[in-house]
């Protein structure tokens, strides 16, 4: 880990922290939430080792990276908008591009928009979901999951705060660590009514980097992130230009079988009956990992890392 550099550099009008090792080819790594930049220490080394120079910016909102007030300020269009200019200022024409979570939303987004930025994409969990013009994506989410999806909480503004009122370790912890392919739901009083089991480190994490996570996410609160979600609805609605547009980039595609994102209603449908490859032409391989979880990049950091390799190796 000492290998990693840290620097902060202005793009898009605010201040972003970006980790960075090794020289070679650019791979840059895009995390999700409840993460960060640190959710891909183990594939930037592996990266940075085979002859690659690693990337992994914390998003607006997150960690070191600056968060604006307003909800706004975090549709596709400033998010993708920031990676760019942080490819510009590194001098980077074109990247090999990993994603995860709400880190593959952005992935998607960005190859969306600017394909000519994107050798390659390796995305995992979160498949790329066409706009439907007919039903706004909260409103459709709402229908099959009910107000307390947590997808549908964040929706209120300031509901965070419930968030902040509980121990920061314990409530990453039973979002890392829970193993379960069910959506998670959270009542309005949530406060009061979290009340997790003691969590037990898995083999696969470290108290270390459980205290590195929590740090973090108590300094900043969790405003930044609950943003994004409540800019669905808004991505859905500016994005309407891309209505039908497809994903043409070369693509590899990671699940674990236990991931909720796998189990949504019609997921696997979506990826086994050719959905996935009509919305997504680039889409070359699909890779369904048995007995694995949402955080597979972290839970089975040698098999991603393999995957990710194999896969930029061929462009």
């Amino acid at each position: 880990m000492d290998q990693i550099q840290h620097k902060t550099i202005k793009v898009n009008g605010i201040k972003m922290h970006v980790a960075e090792v090794g020289e070679g080819p650019a791979v840059l790594f895009i995390h999700g939430f409840p993460e960060l930049w640190y959710t891909w220490r183990h594939q930037m080394l592996f990266m940075a080792s085979k002859g690659y120079r690693a990337i992994a910016p914390d998003l607006r909102g997150f960690g070191d990276t600056e968060a604006p007030d307003s909800h706004t300020n975090y549709t596709a269009f400033y998010v993708v908008g920031d990676l760019v200019c942080l490819l510009d200022t590194l001098g980077l024409d074109k990247v090999y591009l990993v994603g995860h979570d709400w880190g593959a939303i952005i992935s998607w987004y960005l190859c969306l928009f600017r394909p000519d930025r994107i050798k390659a994409l390796v995305n995992m969990s979160v498949v790329y979901n066409p706009r439907n013009p007919s039903v706004k994506p909260v409103d459709y989410m709402r229908y099959i999951y009910g107000d307390d999806l947590y997808i549908c909480r964040f929706q209120e503004i300031g509901w965070e705060k419930e968030f902040e009122k509980v121990d920061t370790k314990k409530l990453l912890a039973s979002f890392y660590f829970k193993h379960v392919p069910t959506m998670p739901k959270l009542p309005k009083d949530f406060a009061k009514v979290f009340n997790p089991p003691p969590y037990t480190i898995p083999s696969w994490f470290t108290e270390k980097d459980l205290d590195y996570f929590a740090s973090k996410y108590r300094t900043t609160g969790f405003r930044g992130p609950f943003n994004y979600y409540r800019c669905f609805d808004l991505n859905w609605e500016v994005c309407a230009a891309w209505t039908g547009a497809k994903i043409m980039v070369p693509v590899k595609f990671i699940v674990g079988d236990i991931d909720s994102t796998y189990n949504f209603p019609g997921i696997k449908d979506y990826i086994e009956k050719g959905g996935f490859k009509e919305s997504v032409p680039g889409l070359e391989e699909v890779v369904v990992m048995k007995g694995v979880g949402h955080f597979l990049n972290q839970e089975k950091p040698q098999e991603i890392n393999n995957h990710i390799y194999n896969f930029i190796t061929k462009f």
